[in-house]
């Protein structure tokens, strides 16, 4: 049986997408990888200043975002217009036949409404399926698929949807059919023992160490899904995943720098 292609799905967060010039490094990085590839970008700062210049409230809950309708809006403009396109005309300046998506093109990412008994979190998405077999054909085309932070219902209704999450779920579709690798990367080294140490980065992580450092509250916050999601692609068929930063793209790969997740 011939080996399986590799394929790496790299998502990009953090405060890169609100710095231009950091976001260009990155980008010359992902453009120098090998294909077929995957990029997946989160929002940024941009919906929330976009927001506020509109004197549109915004309002979290234990750290999550409440999309209500108005803030939906502002997301579907800024995630899948203004930051997608961005980054599609900035790799095609950089020879990457980029292909700009949101989970509606193509019934690509479908999803529900979250259903939460204690808090309504609005228009938010929790994945159902991935249609691998669409961006398949993308990627057999030659095209890089630069996917935004949003899913659909179905029904006519955009989702603002967790880009780790997103990231995650498309290592899971395509791993069947690509020896698929994970790359989470933003502003940090890594997974880090102390959030103000970029020396005290992680090197490789397991599972039982992470439920121990979760629960000693070593490791908190906006890291917890970002792991979360991690550990339930590499259970899932994903063979590799890697957390650190976007300037060094090509040493996460490498097995460099950054954090290795691992299982055990």
């Amino acid at each position: 049986m011939p080996s399986k292609r590799k394929l790496r799905v790299v998502k990009i967060g953090g405060n890169i997408l609100d710095n231009p010039t950091r976001l260009e490094h990155f980008l010359a990085r992902f453009a120098a990888l090998e294909s077929p590839k995957i990029l997946v970008h989160g929002g940024g700062k941009l919906a929330t200043q976009l927001a506020e210049q509109l004197g549109i409230p915004q309002t979290l809950v234990e750290g999550r975002r409440i999309t209500d309708a108005e803030t939906l809006r502002i997301a579907v403009m800024v995630y899948g217009g203004l930051v997608n396109k961005q980054i599609v005309a900035q790799l095609q300046a950089l020879g990457t036949p980029a292909l700009g998506l949101s989970g509606a093109d193509g019934d690509l990412i479908r999803a529900h409404k979250r259903k939460n008994a204690s808090i309504d979190y609005g228009w938010v998405g929790d994945i159902e399926r991935v249609n691998e077999a669409l961006l398949d054909r993308f990627l057999g085309q030659g095209l890089t698929p630069v996917i935004s932070p949003l899913s659909h219902d179905g029904q006519g209704n955009m989702l603002n949807t967790n880009a780790d999450t997103i990231a995650q779920e498309i290592a899971q579709a395509m791993s069947p059919a690509f020896y698929v690798e994970l790359i989470y990367s933003f502003e940090k080294s890594g997974v880090l023992l102390d959030v103000q140490d970029e020396q005290s980065r992680i090197v490789q992580l397991d599972w039982p160490t992470y439920q121990q450092l979760r629960a000693d509250q070593v490791i908190t916050a906006g890291m917890i899904p970002k792991l979360d999601n991690a550990f339930a692609a590499l259970k899932k068929g994903v063979r590799k995943v890697i957390i650190g930063q976007a300037e060094q793209l090509e040493k996460l790969i490498d097995g460099q720098a950054g954090t290795t997740i691992v299982l055990e």
